[in-house]
């Protein structure tokens, strides 16, 4: 199946999974808790506040060289939508990418994300782990905080 017709697909609609491909073009599905769910709105809330401009994303998907990637939140620059508003998935990752992990991802799956996210042209990537802790990252290795984001907290309370 392509992508459009994953998305379209009514059967898979109101799955409460995180669906993606592989590079073979096989669906993945990872289920997701309710607390993923609160991570994923407070980061969409603190990114609203801080930011003034761009474009943020839920469930950003992203082609890869190992499929469909799909980043829980994302931030896009108002260049970035010009250069790809309409497209899904998107052909470059956005300036920023971010993981929230769910109980069934594994370090080395996000390790694997994080460098495709950066081989499509990703500035950052952000992952959050399972007690609200953000680590930040550049293509480069590790950042003490987001340099795109400034204020944003390496911690977030459920």
């Amino acid at each position: 199946m392509s992508w459009a017709e994953i998305c379209q697909d009514p059967t898979l609609r109101d799955l409460p999974y995180k669906i993606q491909t592989d590079k073979w073009g096989n669906i993945v599905m990872s289920p997701a808790t309710n607390e993923h769910g609160i991570y994923q709105a407070k980061i969409v809330a603190l990114l609203s506040k801080l930011m003034n401009e761009g474009t943020i994303i839920s469930e950003c998907s992203v082609q890869t060289s190992e499929g469909i990637k799909v980043a829980d939140v994302a931030w896009a620059s108002e260049k970035f939508m010009q250069n790809n508003r309409g497209k899904s998935p998107f052909d470059e990752a956005p300036e920023i990418c971010v993981e929230i992990l769910s109980p069934s991802n594994t370090k080395m799956e996000m390790e694997e994300k994080k460098e495709l996210y950066f081989a499509r042209g990703a500035k950052e990537f952000w992952m959050c782990d399972k007690k609200g802790s953000i680590s930040f990252y550049k293509n480069t290795g590790p950042l003490e905080h987001s340099n795109i984001i400034e204020g944003f907290p390496g911690t977030l309370s459920v």
